[in-house]
């Protein structure tokens, strides 16, 4: 399977959130108004990935946070359509996703669940570490995230 990596459109909302729902139910899944919302700040960048014939099967949002003299970025979130998981879908988005905030310099930083342990190895992967634990973060489901962090290009990685 190949797929291209591309800007999110406005038009994106809808099946965005349809993935929301699929992937994750119990954690209050973006609404499109949501996705909307983002793509309207900004300080936001949003991706998809389209398999050959057009659909969106992953989108990825990330905040660039702070000034130019003290920058960081926030993900906010990745998700891929489970039937093209572990096809490299996730692991391009957020290489699109590091590749802007590489682009301002300064720390990049994300939750993610504690159970989920694919998500978690592929962000150490590529340099995140955790940092911190967020107690009962997801709402409404009550599950605890991790705090990661990446080091940015200019700076000492983490302690």
């Amino acid at each position: 399977m190949t797929f291209r990596i591309e800007p999110m459109a406005v038009s994106d909302a809808e099946r965005c959130a349809e993935l929301e729902v699929i992937l994750f139910p119990g954690d209050g899944p973006w609404s499109a108004d949501a996705f909307r919302a983002e793509l309207a700040a900004p300080h936001s960048h949003y991706a998809v990935a389209r398999d050959d014939v057009g659909q969106l099967v992953g989108y990825a949002g990330i905040a660039l946070l702070g000034n130019s003299m003290h920058p960081e970025s926030e993900i906010h979130t990745i998700g891929t359509d489970p039937a093209y998981r572990r096809r490299g879908v996730g692991r391009a988005l957020l290489d699109e996703l590091l590749r802007k905030a590489d682009t301002r310099g300064g720390p990049v930083y994300l939750e993610v669940r504690t159970d989920n342990d694919a998500a978690i190895a592929l962000y150490r992967r590529v340099g995140f570490e955790i940092v911190g634990t967020r107690r009962k973060y997801y709402q409404p489901s009550g599950a605890d995230a991790f705090t990661m962090r990446r080091s940015g290009s200019a700076e000492e990685p983490a302690q």
